[in-house]
């Protein structure tokens, strides 16, 4: 048994498919087939049912799969105790972002780390805060800047990296235009207009209104905060944003802070529970850490989940 036929048949397994699992380990579409068929051969069963489209696991490939993992991440810890031994830190770290983070210097804080530690190799992903919680719990990301409520993900430890209020916003011709601040309770007729599901502002809205006892009717939703704005200013309906993107639209949509600042956005840096696996992971957490509260990267205004969030205007939490 090699460790190359574990770690193409771990590939077909995760990619459900021969020609993608190819692709991924760099190696001849032939030369993943039978490599594994040697495998099966040595252990007397198929692993593997090919039956379809879409290859899957057979009752043992599922039996084994969880021991090739182990084992291929057994040879990982092996090298990295050694490097660890020499005073060395090699490896990868997978870290994963909200799109449109740009108020924090991403770049500044990677190349600090990359500065400090040549040999580790970043790999950088994107998406929204939901879809990053399950990569951390997955193992597949080592950290990753999220927005989140008012209490961490279960499984996933976070610092605050910014906090701010969410307000709503209407057209100055809306019945709540000229008031000085609203309730939650206001909402519950209203039509909204929020960013989509998995994001951290849309997190906050929903666990606020169910704690009110009610459900938020959201009547528009878009991926862009700015766009949110715009509709709002439009008189679709009140728009959920964060305080200093709304005060940048001011002047033609007025601004509703919510009594005793009820709805707030934080945006935090993440990371599964536990020690983070590896000398690199730990490392970078370290940098991170530190960078994000007191350097240059962690001048934190706005950042947010959304793509396109505009050059010259904030963008809302993810």
């Amino acid at each position: 048994m090699e460790l190359r036929q574990l770690e193409y048949f771990i590939a077909v397994a995760e990619e459900a498919s021969f020609t993608r699992a190819a692709v991924r380990v760099r190696v001849a579409q032939p030369g993943v087939s039978a490599q594994i068929r040697r495998l099966e051969r040595e252990l007397g069963e198929e692993l593997l049912d090919r039956s379809g489209r879409v290859v899957r696991l057979t009752e043992v490939g599922a039996a084994v799969l969880p021991y090739a993992r182990a084992a291929l991440a057994a040879v990982v810890d092996t090298r990295l105790a050694a490097d660890e031994l020499t005073g060395l830190v090699r490896g990868q770290v997978a870290l994963g972002v909200v799109p449109s983070c740009g108020a924090i210097d991403l770049p500044a804080l990677l190349a600090g780390f990359h500065q400090g530690h040549p040999s580790v190799e970043i790999t950088l992903s994107e998406a929204n805060s939901e879809e990053l919680v399950a990569s951390l719990r997955a193992g597949r990301l080592d950290a990753a800047i999220i927005g989140i409520a008012a209490t961490s993900p279960p499984d996933v430890r976070t610092q605050v990296i910014a906090d701010e209020a969410l307000v709503g916003v209407v057209c100055h011709g809306d019945p709540l235009a000229g008031r000085a601040e609203i309730t939650l309770d206001d909402l519950r007729d209203r039509t909204l207009i929020s960013l989509p599901r998995g994001t951290g502002l849309r997190t906050s809205l929903d666990e606020a209104c169910s704690a009110a006892g009610f459900t938020p009717r959201i009547g528009l939703e878009a991926g862009n905060p700015n766009t949110l704005a715009e509709l709002a200013g439009g008189g679709l309906g009140l728009a959920i944003l964060p305080e200093p993107l709304a005060r940048a639209h001011s002047e033609r949509l007025w601004v509703l802070p919510f009594a005793r600042s009820v709805l707030r956005g934080r945006l935090a840096l993440g990371w599964r529970g536990g020690e983070p696996v590896g000398p690199a992971a730990r490392a970078f957490l370290g940098h991170a850490r530190l960078a994000l509260t007191e350097g240059p990267a962690g001048r934190v205004e706005f950042a947010g989940d959304a793509p396109g969030g505009g050059a010259a205007a904030p963008v809302t939490r993810c």
